[in-house]
């Protein structure tokens, strides 16, 4: 007999499939199969696909790549590696998949911790379909913001490794505020030659001002580290 309580209510009208695609991979993370029997259930009804681990290690052996909308539904108390262990564990690999914590062992501590590190809620059971559809939602939607992040990320750091080393230098006296003739002062050049290698900084960050190239150093984390070597 599936324990039906430990999720309540109806899901059936949370179908949020578009265009009969799946919105969302929930990764299931409880050492108590039943839970896990009947909450794939409910997750499957409502539209989504779930995959199902009985530890957190099994999880962490499998590591998903993260390259489609996902979220990890997790307990926190399991034999072997705990959720709030899986959860640092992860953070560590770098995983920009969100977390949902469903536990039947909730306390303030354990909440406190996983919500600082990053959890994007923390339910207890039983937990009505209403709570498990609107947490999930919301870590699908972090998950979107977090992926564009990265690569927009990722994308600035694959613009700045085209720079040649003057270039960079460039680049860097450009975001401490320097003007091209300070530049041209530093480097030991002409305000000519400063000019033409700011273009090339430009064109190969792909920005169209000075805020979008400082943008970038921001997100890049070099501004503090360029003022510092400015003081």
């Amino acid at each position: 007999m599936l324990p039906l309580t430990l999720i309540q209510g109806d899901v059936s009208g949370f179908d949020r499939r578009l265009g009969g695609e799946m919105p969302g991979l929930v990764y299931v993370v409880d050492d108590d199969a039943s839970f896990r029997t009947a909450i794939e259930r409910r997750l499957r009804i409502a539209g989504y696909e779930v995959e199902t681990y009985s530890s957190a290690q099994l999880l962490l052996d499998r590591v998903p790549a993260a390259e489609r909308p996902g979220c990890i539904l997790l307990d926190v108390r399991m034999p072997g590696l705990s959720g709030l262990e899986l959860q640092s564990r992860l953070i560590e690999l770098g995983s920009i998949l969100p977390i949902v914590f469903v536990t039947g062992h909730a306390d303030i501590p354990a909440t406190v911790r996983a919500i600082k590190a990053g959890a994007e809620d923390f339910l207890t059971k039983p937990a009505s379909s209403e709570q498990l559809i609107a947490a999930i939602e919301r870590a699908l939607a972090r998950y979107e913001i977090q992926r564009s992040q990265r690569s927009r990320l990722d994308s600035i750091v694959a613009h700045l490794a085209r720079l040649t080393p003057r270039e960079r230098q460039v680049f860097d006296l450009i975001v401490r505020g320097k003007i091209n003739k300070q530049i041209a002062t530093e480097l030991g050049t002409t305000e000519r030659t400063v000019k033409a290698h700011r273009h090339e900084v430009m064109e190969k960050m792909q920005v169209h001002s000075l805020a979008e190239l400082v943008s970038s150093a921001e997100r890049l984390g070099l501004l503090d580290r360029s003022a510092n070597l400015d003081g």
